[in-house]
């Protein structure tokens, strides 16, 4: 294991390769294809410490590294197989087609698989050219990091490097590559592949490594592919609810973007609530609304079903396999209704149930008549005084409803007497589990433009400002506003 503290050169890296472990069937083994000429576009400070490198020695070996130019001397690069539904039509065979995995590194919290997405085509590239856009790249880049601060599980990431080189999008845009970090990045989809094949050997195979190397303990339950399936069910109904506390859109829950670790993986086309609407889709191609706001909880029980028919030929009943699907109902209703009593600043009280579900109820219809930013509203709702109105004005200016809201909020402090809160102390709880700042599409488009210029500075100022989304940070005020009126034309699809 690398000590904290150590640092170790790139290209020295101590990789392993536990996937490679599987049979070839699971992988195809090949290199990057180089990044010509490339430079450093971004770079995660703690991502870097947690697998032993040292920011403050990134050199040109290390920048080749990134870019897939260069490969560590005990990596065993390869690509894997997976299948998957996407918009709810089974697409069949999938794959890493820009991804490729170096291996993993022994850290202080577990190992941890490091992946370039964007380094080349490989053999599950189908029509794709294998290469990530530096607009996408920074996205996925900037948001993985803050989701990892704002304490949403979710893949991490390392770095992004640039290129000049050309790639043919909807425009001529310039290459970058992603190095990714995530103990597994086996998928939903990695299951339904060996399904639909009729394989079982494979499918056994991959889920006793997943249960022997990520879930050790439930090798001794009665059944446990079983157990397996109601452990990643829950994570998953877990997950989401976290997704909805701090009003973050996937846009594409397809099942080959679902990790088996109940983890936030593939950051594409997402988007953060401003204006709340429930049935916001932050996706421009999905044009059926499959996976808006709304219907994120529903997906995800979706895609735990799908995983479910993948997982039957193991477990074995088919009603011990609904058994473990059933708990993914209770389990999100508690998460969520967890999550939303401490985003208000209360208490869970039982003989208070009822009247909180409606207060909760009646916010979210205010929200939504008023098309209030949500991550505003939730912020400076910690202001609010139990014992007066004095403290209203800031979270009156986001209604247009202003009566509404007064009427809610005459609510809210008669349950926040009822429990004799106290206003200091609740203001610290709130703004300790409501951000101030997170990744706004135009935050991100203002960091892109940028760098498309060679100017790397607004990523790096970003990055920063969101690895503290919950600290006050007066000198970043503007990073926490409202978004400008050319925000709302801005849009992000499957290419982003």
């Amino acid at each position: 294991m690398t000590l904290p503290g150590t640092a170790i050169a790139a290209l020295a890296l101590p990789l392993d390769n536990s996937f490679a472990s599987l049979p070839p069937s699971f992988y195809t083994r090949l290199m990057p294809t180089p990044l010509p000429a490339p430079y450093l576009v971004g770079l995660s400070a703690p991502a870097a410490r947690l697998i032993g490198l040292d920011p403050a020695a990134v050199n040109e070996d290390t920048v080749a590294m990134f870019a897939g130019s260069r490969v560590p001397e005990r990596a065993q690069p390869l690509a894997a197989v997976y299948s998957g539904h996407q918009f709810g039509v089974w697409a069949g065979q999938l794959g890493d087609g820009r991804a490729m995995l170096l291996g993993d590194v022994a850290t202080p919290q577990g190992p941890m698989e490091l992946q370039w997405k964007g380094a080349g085509m490989t053999p599950y590239s189908r029509m794709g050219d294998g290469r990530a856009v530096l607009r996408s790249s920074i996205r996925e880049f900037l948001c993985s990091e803050a989701m990892h601060a704002l304490g949403v599980p979710t893949t991490r990431a390392l770095s992004v490097a640039g290129s000049d080189q050309g790639v043919v999008r909807e425009t001529i845009e310039t290459a970058a590559v992603v190095i990714r970090m995530a103990p597994t990045f086996i998928r939903f989809g990695s299951f339904e592949h060996w399904f639909y094949r009729n394989d079982e050997a494979s499918l056994r195979i991959l889920a006793d490594y997943v249960i022997d190397r990520f879930y050790p303990a439930l090798r001794d339950e009665d059944n446990p592919y079983a157990a397996l399936l109601e452990e990643v069910t829950r994570r998953t109904a877990r997950l989401i609810a976290q997704w909805q506390a701090v009003g973050f859109m996937h846009g594409v829950m397809n099942t080959d973007n679902m990790s088996i670790l109940g983890q936030t993986l593939d950051y594409g086309p997402f988007g953060f609530m401003e204006a709340f609407d429930a049935q916001h889709i932050c996706n421009h191609s999905d044009s059926q609304g499959r996976y808006s706001y709304a219907m994120q909880p529903q997906i995800g029980h979706w895609n735990c079903y799908a995983l479910a028919q993948a997982l039957v030929p193991l477990i074995g009943e088919v009603e011990e396999t609904q058994a473990a699907l059933d708990v993914y109902q209770p389990e999100f209703g508690a998460a969520v209704d967890r999550l939303l009593h401490a985003k208000l600043g209360l208490t869970q009280i039982p003989e208070q149930q009822e009247a909180d579900r409606q207060l909760l109820d009646g916010l979210f219809g205010i929200l939504q008549d008023s098309h209030a930013d949500f991550t505003l509203f939730f912020r400076r709702l910690a202001g609010v005084q139990a014992a007066s109105n004095a403290g209203d004005e800031p979270l009156r200016d986001l209604f247009i409803d202003r009566p509404a809201f007064d009427a809610w909020a005459e609510r809210y402090r008669a349950r926040l007497r009822a429990e004799a809160s106290d206003d200091a102390a609740r203001k610290a709880a709130m703004n300790a589990v409501n951000p101030k700042y997170v990744l706004r599409n135009y935050l991100a488009q203002q960091a892109i433009e940028k760098a498309q210029h060679k100017d790397f500075s607004e990523v790096e100022r970003l990055l920063a400002i969101l690895q503290r989304p919950f600290d006050e940070q007066p000198e970043h005020e503007r990073y926490a506003a409202l978004p400008p009126d050319w925000a709302s034309a801005l849009e992000v699809s499957c290419s982003s």
